[in-house]
């Protein structure tokens, strides 16, 4: 297809809200097996068997979907409109991610690709698509990297020079050939504010993760307890960390988000972690309806919120998880125990 369409692709996912369109082919990313394959190989993935699953897919994009023959890959922003560090100082208050403080990403992201997806088959008839927001065995990092959206900083995350990097990626698998993008260089120089904010060290070198490590892997995607040399390290953070994004300079040209949905909701923004406690299994999904949170269930959440409060060195919290100390959750029960041992010898 002629350059006429692809700039008419970048008009249209402009009007549909993305803040950044670029392209690339499903072959541009040789390196990614081999760096998957190291991450998997030393088990920095901890409990998150599914890279494993389908790795020649992961690494090569074109061995997904064959027929495809141009990756459109796109930014979504959901930058704060408040400083998101603020809330660690507030030891009585969780920390929930700037993303997770509203509705779930993927169903407004999903839906957005859906329309730009149904515009280029119209466009460019004959034509079929794929869309992806993080739930199919695609690296969008390493695709969005190689068509120029940004690339991946020494926190092994995305961000780019005009965006920052508070934004989702989505990308939109299509049989249409579509003139690439040229591949972003990284520009983090020597800067280091990512990796030296870190409370639980989860970098062992730029631009690679453990994430065994990382918050934002212990508070969503680990089951059971979590190791107790690293519970200190998670301060009042309930679900995710931004410590990484939040330090990054680039930030200062970041846009403002433009989609509502993401805008925080105010009771997830610095919630008492003594009201969060007290949720049972109904109250939980009753209050997380249509959040990211709910994925992770109540269990999960309050074992979160029971090393907060151990973290909190407030004694006036105690009663709040003493009352967990039998709860059916084996991991909430230790979780519990360990905060009334802290917060006892307090």
């Amino acid at each position: 297809m002629g350059a006429g369409l692809k700039s008419r692709l970048l008009t249209q996912a402009g009007a549909e809200g993305f803040a950044k369109c670029r392209v690339c082919r499903p072959d541009a990313i040789p390196q990614a097996a081999g760096r998957l394959a190291a991450f998997v190989g030393g088990g920095r993935h901890g409990q998150m068997a599914w890279m494993e699953q389908r790795m020649g897919w992961r690494g090569d994009p074109a061995a997904l979907w064959p027929e495809a023959r141009s990756v459109v890959m796109l930014a979504e922003l959901y930058t704060p409109e408040a400083d998101p560090l603020a809330v660690l100082e507030r030891r009585d208050r969780g920390a929930i991610s700037v993303y997770a403080q509203n509705r779930d990403y993927h169903d407004i992201v999903k839906k957005r690709l859906k329309r730009l997806g149904r515009w280029l088959i119209e466009a460019a008839p004959g034509a079929e698509i794929k869309v992806f927001v993080d739930t199919a065995p695609v690296m969008e990092k390493p695709l969005a990297e190689a068509a120029g959206l940004g690339w991946q900083g020494k926190h092994t995350n995305l961000l780019a020079r005009d965006l920052g990097n508070w934004f989702f990626l989505g990308a939109i698998f299509t049989t249409v050939e579509i003139a690439p993008d040229a591949p972003e260089g990284e520009h983090c120089g020597t800067c280091t504010a990512c990796l030296d904010i870190c409370p639980t060290d989860a970098f062992p070198a730029p631009f690679q993760l453990d994430a065994r490590r990382c918050i934002s892997y212990l508070t969503i995607e680990h089951k059971g307890p979590v190791d107790e040399a690293l519970r200190p390290g998670l301060g009042n953070r309930i679900y995710g960390c931004d410590d990484c994004l939040a330090v990054c300079p680039w930030n200062k040209f970041a846009m403002t988000a433009r989609e509502a949905r993401y805008a925080a909701r105010p009771d997830l923004v610095a919630p008492p972690l003594a009201e969060l406690a007290a949720l049972d299994d109904a109250g939980f999904r009753a209050r997380f309806s249509g959040s990211p949170i709910k994925r992770i269930g109540r269990g999960r959440f309050v074992r979160n919120v029971c090393y907060a409060i151990g973290n909190s060195d407030d004694p006036g919290l105690i009663g709040a998880v003493r009352a967990l100390v039998d709860d059916a959750d084996p991991a909430v029960a230790d979780a519990a125990r360990w905060a009334v041992r802290r917060l006892g010898s307090g």
